[in-house]
């Protein structure tokens, strides 16, 4: 629906983050939900980064994210979903602080057989109180833990949604982000009104 002027309406823009360790999956679930071509900036792994980027339990990967993966998701005329995918390498942490200016929420992708790997991401959040929820990749041959025991084992405290996601599969992906919405809308619910 126009403006009284005729004009279009702007779409609300809501600004999320996909994080954690190195390897976990953040380009592929953004390629899962997003309804463009996402842009990313995979490159090819060269052995300059032999003794910098820790290859250990990802020994396949071929390509890395050297500065962020986007994508977008229109959920109605008014209001659009602007996915930022955060570069996972100890070497592009300093990118995380832009990336994250005006971000509503975070995901914290996980694997759980590198678990270790997204203690960063859980960190930068809550010192910076961005709301997120901890997706774990279920990888195939991974080893399926209870989302309770992924809670203990981060540290994480009750009210953070810990869920399984194949970060591959659009439903499952768009499943996260529904519960990444539906935790920030309970949070802002519960605030008192000043």
């Amino acid at each position: 629906m126009p403006y009284s002027d005729g004009s279009d309406l702007v779409p609300a823009a809501i600004k999320l983050l996909v994080a954690g360790g190195f390897g976990v999956g953040k380009t592929t679930f953004v390629a899962a939900v997003s309804e463009i071509e996402p842009l990313t900036t995979e490159e090819i792994i060269t052995t300059a980064s032999v003794g910098i980027d820790s290859l250990d339990g990802v020994e396949r990967k071929s390509t890395t994210t050297v500065a962020f993966d986007f994508g977008r998701i229109t959920l109605n005329p008014q209001l659009v979903l602007y996915l930022f995918g955060a570069p996972g390498q100890d070497r592009f942490w300093f990118m995380w602080d832009e990336l994250s200016t005006g971000a509503l929420g975070a995901i914290v992708l996980a694997d759980t057989r590198r678990l270790d790997a997204c203690f960063a991401a859980v960190d930068f959040f809550e010192n910076r109180q961005i709301r997120f929820v901890v997706a774990v990749n279920e990888f195939d041959g991974a080893f399926r833990y209870e989302p309770e025991e992924v809670r203990a084992a981060l540290g994480l405290p009750a009210h953070v949604p810990v869920t399984g996601c194949d970060a591959r599969d659009p439903h499952s992906a768009t499943a996260v982000l529904v519960t990444l919405i539906r935790h920030l809308v309970a949070i802002s619910s519960a605030r008192p009104v000043r």
